[in-house]
């Protein structure tokens, strides 16, 4: 009887082996590398797509037509992995040159810089 009574380890109570570290090796030759300033994201349930490609006219208004030149799918696991490591270069690359303006306007309006540049000293300035 005392045998049916001892307590037999499961998976909680074992000792997990020791965990294996990964190395992972890139290989980068034949890379080609490529620019672009535009991205349109769609998903599905199970992955997640990225279209990329160059739009000739940024500024324009109207139709404007781009072309896409590269499709990235991927897993959401790998969407979550990869949005860590933008948001983690996004945030070093803001407090070293300062925040980045998405608004179009505030960035190309003509004076627009040096009317911030000015508040900004004039609030500096002793009251």
């Amino acid at each position: 009887m005392a045998e049916k009574d001892a307590i037999t380890p499961t998976s909680d109570t074992a000792e997990a082996p020791p965990e294996q570290q990964t190395r992972i090796t890139i290989e980068d030759k034949g890379v080609v590398s490529t620019y672009v300033n535009f991205c349109r994201v769609m998903g599905s349930p199970e992955e997640l797509v990225l279209d990329m490609g160059m739009n000739p006219a940024p500024f324009a208004t109207g139709d404007v037509t781009v072309r896409v030149d590269h499709r990235i799918a991927m897993n959401y696991f790998t969407a979550k992995r990869m949005y860590a490591a933008l948001q983690q270069s996004l945030q070093r690359h803001e407090q070293v040159f300062g925040v980045i303006e998405l608004n179009v306007q505030r960035r190309v309006t003509p004076g627009a810089a040096e009317a911030v540049r000015k508040q900004r000293e004039g609030d500096d300035k002793p009251k």
